[in-house]
């Protein structure tokens, strides 16, 4: 038994990699996904274009500009002198903030009142909005408290001292990164796996593969074991690549990780293959992949927290494998958790992985006889 599914293994490696197109397939697509999502997605803003409309040229205004320019989240591109001007340059995009200083600004200040300030925002985009917001809540906090020392002024009443676990610069690529590894590899893993019997099926070899003295489980073995080993190379390569070159550290251990990676792998083997077994070409097991990855993705908790879900979608995604190694490969990655931690996140992947793998198993029967 043992040899016979060695020979399929090796039939389907040669297959997938002697194909230059499946070649291309399994090492542009991630190659080009890992740098794009390692460099341009990101929460972090940088260079975010605002003006200034400053209706008191007087030093404490001057010093709240500077503190404004002198951030890295902003970057000033024009100087406004009328209400009028405001409104064109957020409809034209040429400025996503404007820093509007009150002419009674430093008089307020002088007399022991707050000064007046106001932040017209662009809302189109409310994520990035409300990120505006809290960088300028920061620079507005640090001015009131230099003010407050500098002239004598009341200390405030209580000062926030922040410090951040796990992600001490909070570099949202810390969080993307890692979540790379379980996106990549689902997507090669599911193209790999749903394709293998639909190839053999439309290039007309399935029927040559029935008249051999291989069982049908042998022949699901087979199948699933290249995209198993081309799942974990995909995976240690953006693993390597994340450590080495994004500079995201791992400060759990391999043991953890790999062994949260073998039942993701079983997950989306046991979908791949469910697909494989239904679709008679290979376009339709491409469709039968994206109807399955997109959701999959999308319910993850990959971009958008699950918590924030409504209640009926939050129960979908318990029986997305990709939720939980999302987990796992954050918290080895970020937290160092150990194996023993992780549990709650291995056995749910072992019951989905059993599951589809068995209705696998009886689709691929039914199919064939």
């Amino acid at each position: 038994m043992l040899h016979r599914v060695f020979a399929l293994v090796v039939k389907e490696l040669l297959a997938v990699l002697k194909d230059v197109k499946s070649r291309m397939v399994l090492v542009g697509p991630p190659i080009i996904q890992l740098v794009v999502f390692g460099y341009a997605a990101n929460y972090d803003l940088n260079h975010v274009p605002f003006a200034v409309y400053n209706e008191d040229p007087s030093q404490p205004s001057r010093e709240l500009v500077a503190r404004f320019e002198g951030a890295p989240a902003f970057q000033e591109v024009a100087r406004i002198h009328s209400d009028a001007e405001v409104g064109p340059l957020i409809d034209r995009r040429q400025a996503l903030m404007v820093l509007h200083i009150d002419r009674r600004f430093s008089r307020d200040l002088l007399r022991g009142s707050a000064g007046h300030v106001q932040l017209i925002l662009d809302g189109r985009n409310s994520n990035t909005a409300l990120l505006l917001m809290g960088y300028a809540n920061t620079i507005l906090s640090d001015f009131d408290t230099w003010w407050s020392e500098r002239h004598g002024g009341p200390k405030p009443p209580a000062t926030l001292d922040i410090r951040a676990r796990f992600n001490e610069n909070l570099e949202s690529r810390w969080f993307i990164v890692p979540g790379i590894v379980a996106l990549l590899t689902q997507v090669v893993t599911l193209l790999v796996t749903a394709l293998s019997v639909a190839r053999e099926r439309e290039n007309g070899t399935f029927d040559q593969l029935l008249v051999t003295p291989m069982r049908p489980i042998d022949i699901l073995l087979g199948k699933s074991i290249p995209g198993f080993l081309i799942g974990s190379v995909e995976a240690t390569f953006i693993i390597t690549a994340g450590v080495l070159w994004f500079g995201v550290p791992l400060r759990g251990g391999f043991v953890a990780l790999y062994l949260g990676l073998f039942l993701f792998l079983l997950s989306v083997i046991g979908v791949g293959l469910m697909v494989s077994s239904l679709s008679v070409t290979q376009q339709q097991a491409l469709l039968g992949t994206f109807l399955f990855m997109v959701p999959s993705i999308i319910l993850s908790g990959f971009a958008t927290p699950i918590a924030n879900m409504p209640p009926m979608v939050q129960y979908l995604t318990y029986v997305n494998p990709m939720r939980y190694f999302l987990i796992v490969v954050r918290s080895v990655f970020l937290e160092g958790s150990s194996t023993r931690s992780l549990v709650p996140q291995y056995w749910p992947m072992m019951i989905i992985g059993f599951v589809t793998l068995a209705m696998a198993g009886w689709l691929f029967r039914r199919r064939l006889y």
